[in-house]
């Protein structure tokens, strides 16, 4: 029997590929530095970006090292302390998205350690399952909206996919700030932006998207929040009026097109932020913000969930629960 007081399980990929990379073991428990803190983790959760990390579609980005696990979202506990911490102590319930310059120690695993500085508290409001559902997508809607759009009161906006994980906080995020929301989501999910605050919702596959934005906002959008690419990239450049922003997580924008059009079009990819997130997580044990759906699944099926988040039909987020609470 292997020695479990230093070793824990984990998902992780020893080079790049499909689903049967994932491979299922035990590493060892990662002890924490200078500023750091070591979280025991209860959930993890799904996003595109873990499977196109094993994929290997970042591997120009970001420096990988094998054995690489994968995930950058946790929810759990403060389970010990590096020098120099002062903000948690040992059995803080807390929430974290854990991107490290290098993709190798990621939250698919019962350990994982972080930079106190960039670990929040935990809404008391939520469950574990639905805290790591948040971090990833609350940070990449906060920071897309308002530190790279920075978007006013009474502006209006288009937030591409509404129901998805990162779509379903960016209505919310816009709303508070006063903001009037045009979202696309499939029929079956028009309730659900609606009660997250939409204004409109636009089911994309039985009109044209174009000629709705169109009669909604004849003189054009003040921002488009983009989280599809490809054909939803194109398609919003002319949603635009003069002078209006693009902010796509998917690829960089077209600077030609964006120039011809006078319009300011960026690319952004998500930054662990402490401060962010802990008002976020304060927006939640408010009210003013709602959690995601989540639908748990065991780490150890970790394949299947990222497959299905693959083909995209989830509506909010999965979550892998790695250990009990």
């Amino acid at each position: 029997m292997a020695d479990h007081q230093h070793n824990m399980k984990a998902i992780f990929i020893e080079g790049f590929g499909g689903p049967e990379k994932l491979k299922i073991g035990r590493l060892n428990i990662p002890q924490p530095g200078p500023g750091e803190v070591q979280i025991r983790i209860i959930y993890s959760a799904v996003n595109p970006v873990d499977w196109k990390i094993r994929a290997g579609m970042l591997e120009q980005r970001i420096p990988h090292h094998f054995p690489a696990i994968l995930g950058w979202d946790a929810a759990g506990v403060i389970s010990a302390l590096g020098p120099n911490v002062s903000k948690f102590k040992v059995g803080d319930e807390i929430f974290a998205y854990c991107r490290k310059s290098i993709v190798k120690d990621g939250t698919y695993a019962e350990y994982i350690c972080f930079p106190a500085e960039n670990v929040a508290f935990k809404p008391k409001k939520l469950s574990f399952a639905q805290a790591a559902a948040i971090p990833l997508a609350g940070l990449t809607a906060w920071q897309s909206l308002f530190d790279v759009l920075q978007l006013q009161k009474g502006e209006t906006i288009l937030i591409q996919a509404g129901a998805g994980g990162v779509g379903s906080l960016a209505i919310q995020f816009a709303k508070i700030a006063g903001a009037r929301v045009i979202t696309s989501a499939r029929k079956a999910n028009h309730d659900f932006v609606k009660s997250l605050g939409a204004d409109t919702v636009i089911d994309y596959h039985t009109t044209s998207l174009t000629d709705e934005i169109k009669k909604l906002a004849p003189k054009g959008l003040d921002a488009v929040f983009d989280t599809i690419g490809s054909k939803g990239l194109e398609e919003s450049y002319s949603f635009l009026k003069p002078g209006g922003r693009l902010v796509s997580i998917v690829q960089p924008p077209n600077e030609e097109i964006a120039k011809k059009l006078n319009i300011r079009a960026m690319y952004h990819f998500v930054s662990p932020n402490g401060k962010e997130l802990q008002h976020i997580s304060e927006l939640i044990d408010a009210g003013k913000v709602k959690p995601i759906p989540v639908q748990k699944m065991p780490l150890e099926k970790a394949a299947e969930a990222q497959e299905q988040n693959r083909q995209g039909h989830v509506q909010g987020k999965i979550v892998l629960e790695v250990q009990h609470v």
